[in-house]
C-alpha cells in the first residue's frame, strides 16, 4: 500500500499507483509549462501558487476517473491541467475578494504584489487554461464553459445573498454546487470522458464529483473555524473576518432564530460586529468552536460525502472505485 495525492490517499494496487503517480507528475510539468511567460515577472506571479504546492485534488480525480477507460489516452493529462489552472485562477481572485493574507502557507498574491496584479494573474491563468482546452475539442470547451459559468454564478449568488424568503442554508448549498461542485464534477467527467469510458460511467462519475465537491467545500468551512494555520495553510477565520457566510455561521443563525437562546443571540451579534479587531475575532472563533453549529456543519459534510459514495455503487468493483470511495472518507476526515 502506497500513499499518494491529497489527504494521504492510500493506493493498494501497483498498476494504479504507477498510473496515478505518472499522471500527477505529468500534470505538474504541464502546470509549470502553462504558467511560463516571455515576461519573467508574469512567470513569477503565475507560478506563485503552483510552486506553493497544494493537494492537486482535482487532477487526482481526473486520474482516478480515467481508470474506467484508457488512463493513457492523450487528453487525460491536459484536461487535468485545465481544471487545476482554472482552480488556481479562482484562488487569485478569491484572495482579492476576501482580502486574504495567506494562501497555501505563503503570502497571497494580493499581499505580495497588490490586488491589480493578483486579478490580472488570475486572468492570465484562465487564458492559458483556455489555450490548453482548445486542443481537447469543442465538446470539452462546451463542458468547461458551462462549468465555469456555474462557478461564477455561484460566486455571484454568494456575494448577493439569498432572495427574501429563501432559507439561507439551502441558498448556500446551491451556491457551493456551483462554486465548488461544478469544477470537481468536471474533473471526474473529463477523466472518464477523455479515457473513452462508457457514457453511463461518465454520468455516474460526474454526479459523484458534484457531491464530493460540495463536501470538500463544507469541510473547508469547518476548517476555517476549527483549524490552525499550520493545518489549513491559511489564516484561521479568514472567511469569518471578511463576513463571508459559511455553513457553521449559517447554522448558528438558524439556531438563534429557532430557539432564541441569549447566548446564541450574543454570539450572532459578535459575528456581525467588527471582526478586524483581533481580540474580538479570537473570541468569536473560540465560542464557535464550542457551539453545536460547528458539529452540525460536520454532519452536513458527512451527508454529502456519503451521497457521493452512494453514487459509485453501479461502477465495477476494483482499486479505482475503492480509491474514489476513500476520497469520501478523506474529505470527512478533514472536517473531523
Amino acid at each position: 500500500m502506497t500513499v499518494v495525492g491529497p489527504f494521504g490517499l492510500s493506493v493498494r494496487d501497483q498498476a494504479l499507483e504507477a498510473d496515478v503517480q505518472a499522471g500527477l507528475a505529468a500534470v505538474e510539468a504541464g502546470l509549470l509549462d502553462a504558467t511560463k511567460s516571455d515576461v519573467p515577472f508574469i512567470t513569477e506571479a503565475a507560478q506563485h501558487l503552483v510552486l506553493a504546492g497544494g493537494k492537486r485534488f482535482r487532477p487526482l480525480l481526473v486520474m482516478l476517473a480515467a481508470q474506467f477507460g484508457d488512463p493513457y489516452a492523450p487528453g487525460v493529462v491536459p484536461s487535468a491541467v485545465v481544471v487545476e489552472l482554472t482552480h488556481l485562477a479562482t484562488l487569485y481572485h478569491d484572495d482579492v475578494m476576501d482580502e486574504a493574507d495567506v494562501r497555501r502557507g505563503v503570502d497571497s498574491a494580493n499581499t505580495r504584489w497588490g490586488n491589480s496584479i493578483a486579478v490580472l494573474t488570475g486572468d492570465f491563468l484562465f487564458a492559458r487554461a483556455s489555450h490548453t482546452l482548445a486542443d481537447l475539442g469543442p465538446e470539452a470547451v462546451r463542458i468547461q464553459s458551462e462549468a465555469f459559468e456555474r462557478l461564477v454564478t455561484g460566486q455571484i449568488l454568494e456575494t448577493a445573498g439569498p432572495q427574501e424568503g429563501r432559507d439561507p442554508v439551502d441558498h448556500y448549498l446551491d451556491v457551493l454546487g456551483g462554486k465548488t461542485g461544478s469544477l470537481v464534477a468536471v474533473s471526474c467527467r473529463f477523466g472518464a470522458m477523455m479515457s473513452g469510458a462508457d457514457e453511463s460511467v461518465v454520468d455516474i462519475l460526474t454526479q459523484y464529483g458534484e457531491r464530493l465537491g460540495v463536501a470538500f467545500q463544507l469541510a473547508d468551512d469547518v476548517l476555517d473555524i476549527a483549524s490552525d494555520s499550520h493545518e489549513s495553510g491559511k489564516t484561521p477565520g479568514t472567511d469569518l473576518r471578511e463576513g463571508i457566510p459559511t455553513l457553521p455561521v449559517l447554522r448558528l443563525r438558524a439556531a438563534a432564530a429557532a430557539h432564541g437562546r441569549p447566548e446564541d443571540q450574543e454570539l450572532v451579534e459578535l459575528v456581525d460586529g467588527d471582526l478586524t479587531d483581533d481580540t474580538r475575532h479570537a473570541e468569536v472563533l473560540r465560542r464557535l468552536r464550542a457551539h453545536p453549529a460547528l458539529e452540525q456543519a460536520r454532519r452536513d459534510t458527512v451527508r454529502y460525502a456519503e451521497e457521493a459514495r452512494a453514487m459509485l455503487a453501479p461502477l465495477p468493483d476494483g482499486y479505482a472505485k475503492a480509491a474514489l470511495a476513500e476520497m469520501c472518507d478523506a474529505v470527512v476526515h478533514r472536517a473531523g
